[in-house]
């Protein structure tokens, strides 16, 4: 379970009601996917009112009327899903490092220079999202960014996503015992 001094709150504001949770801020994302520990990603396994105010919880008619169950981790789920996270001002740079990271390992590894047929080092790639001022949403997956960071960056380096196919027989055993296996793998 998440500490409570470590939790944020994540609220939905819905047919006149407030619903809060504390959530680590580290299970946003994977929560949003709909995958939840309520031991381990909830501070409290209660869904309040008003969570950071004396803790009243929210009651079972306003939750029936809203989500339609009073089920604890299904209600956490549509409330990171729908509402709001309030992140402190570290915890937002640290996901935005993060997510910035991933986009920049994927485009890396997943692109190549056209003029010569090689893959750009990340720090080009870093240095392109610089000058081109790109946003990136610490919320939005890191494929759901790659084609609007490709986009913005293509008038500055020249680049491409390039797909491959590649296909290998391996040949083993004895004369008698010989098997062909063909391994195929696609890029994306």
């Amino acid at each position: 379970m998440v500490r409570l001094e470590d939790s944020i709150v994540a609220r939905l504001d819905s047919h006149g009601h407030r619903f809060e949770i504390l959530v680590d801020p580290e299970a946003t994302e994977r929560i949003r996917e709909g995958q939840i520990d309520i031991e381990k990603d909830l501070a409290i396994d209660q869904i309040f009112k008003d969570a950071r105010k004396g803790g009243e919880k929210a009651g079972e008619e306003a939750l029936m009327e809203v989500f339609k169950t009073t089920d604890v981790a299904t209600i956490a789920v549509e409330i990171v899903r729908k509402g709001q996270i309030q992140l402190t001002t570290e915890q937002r740079r640290e996901m935005l490092e993060r997510k910035k990271k991933a986009i920049i390992d994927t485009i890396s590894r997943e692109s190549i220079n056209p003029q010569t047929n090689t893959p750009h080092p990340p720090s080009r790639i870093a240095q392109a999202i610089e000058e081109a001022k790109v946003h990136i949403d610490p919320f939005k997956s890191v494929n759901e960014q790659v084609q609007t960071v490709l986009k913005a960056i293509k008038p500055l380096i020249p680049i491409r996503m390039e797909k491959a196919k590649l296909a290998v027989k391996l040949t083993g055993g004895t004369p008698t015992e010989r098997s062909t296996v063909i391994l195929c793998a696609q890029g994306s």
